[in-house]
């Protein structure tokens, strides 16, 4: 998730030695499916069931990522934090919940807080967010960012964008890692970050929006968002390795592997990937930021790699829209559709999830949901 624009700076920073890279797509447990060339991801969606997903009544809905358990159901990881706070407090007092369906499309019903705020000591002491749920081995994974801050929690009235703690907590946003070795718990959350930032580098702010794959090899790779400054654009994504998922990660590249924006352009950049293993390659779906690579703000991409680095964009490049077609034969076009997950089953992806919400405009919600759309396969 990025920042309002009426949040945001604008500023243009050159990053010399970073190349114009894109294309992928990548998994998380080994499974082997390939969009092939000409073949648009998009073309995939079938109409959303109008009634599925997750959503609470009070709160807040976003980040979604599904796993089927051993029980046969399917266990939504999510971000929520209530609506008695605004929107912009996904920042500062998000927790990581579990829901549960009895099919993919849902809907799904809330079980337990997962993730909660465990005290400002701790670096993801006061919010837990992003969540991205994988099976190594005998553990389930459960990757996030969390952050915390000397502040006071702020008050239900409270702008947190326009008071500074926002801003304060975003510069605090570290991925973190929980395992267990079932969905229920318990989770043995880190005590540290498992990737932090570098000071002078491309990703001296943070390190957030993880996204796991299990390789066959029972190594770790993962994307992360970071950025050289704060949370004004452009916002990079980086690509990391560990031999398993207890660690340590290693960066692949000294620089970002995806970077679109230039001097001219700095409002040009991606975040919310979606990797996953293809058998001989890397894909990823991730969200086009200000449209300039599909054409749509807040559209998807997708692209590929051999490895994991060096990255092309798929021709056709556009891999999902806010425009969606509902199974009850009516359209919408949502305020934002972000944070796309794939289900896998059998090798293949069944389902597509994001976080969206309907209202005037991109990130003013009357509502927020995570939405479930079939896949053709």
């Amino acid at each position: 998730m990025s920042i309002p624009k009426q949040n945001r700076r604008n500023f243009i920073k050159t990053l010399s030695g970073f190349s114009i890279l894109l294309s992928g797509v990548s998994q998380a447990m080994g499974n082997i499916y390939t969009v092939g060339k000409d073949e648009s991801f998009i073309d995939k969606l079938l109409p959303a069931p109008k009634n599925g997903g997750f959503s609470m009544d009070g709160y807040w809905i976003w980040d979604p990522s599904v796993i089927k358990g051993p029980d046969g159901l399917y266990h939504m990881f999510a971000s929520r934090w209530s609506k008695r706070y605004g929107f912009g407090n996904w920042v500062t007092n998000s927790e990581v919940v579990r829901a549960v369906s009895d099919t993919p499309e849902g809907p799904y019903s809330f079980v337990e807080v997962v993730l909660p705020a465990r005290g400002k000591q701790y670096f993801d002491g006061c919010t837990t967010h992003n969540p991205r749920i994988i099976r190594s081995g005998d553990y389930y994974v459960l990757y996030y960012f969390g952050n915390t801050y000397s502040q006071p929690n702020p008050s239900f009235e409270e702008d947190v964008w326009a008071s500074g703690l926002a801003q304060i907590a975003w510069m605090n946003k570290r991925i973190g890692m929980a395992y267990s070795k079932s969905l229920k718990g318990p989770w043995t959350r880190v005590a540290q970050p498992i990737l932090n930032p570098r000071r002078g580098e491309w990703d001296a702010s943070i390190t957030s929006n993880p996204s796991p794959v299990v390789l066959p090899s029972g190594e770790i790779y993962l994307l992360y968002k970071s950025s050289p400054v704060n949370y004004d654009p452009p916002l990079l994504l980086g690509a990391a390795k560990a031999p398993s998922f207890k660690g340590p990660y290693h960066r692949l590249s000294d620089n970002p592997i995806f970077s679109f924006h230039n001097e001219q352009n700095a409002d040009n950049d991606v975040e919310d990937p979606f990797v996953w293993w293809a058998g001989n390659r890397y894909e990823l779906i991730m969200k086009d930021r200000f449209g300039h690579i599909c054409g749509e703000e807040g559209g998807g991409i997708h692209a590929f790699s051999k490895d994991g680095i060096q990255w092309e964009l798929s021709d056709p490049v556009k891999a999902y829209s806010r425009h969606i077609a509902w199974d009850d034969g009516t359209q919408t076009e949502q305020a934002n559709f972000e944070r796309p997950f794939l289900l896998f089953e059998n090798g293949k992806p069944t389902h597509l999830f994001a976080a969206t919400g309907s209202g005037p405009g991109s990130y003013q919600f009357d509502r927020t949901w995570n939405m479930v759309i079939p896949l053709k396969y």
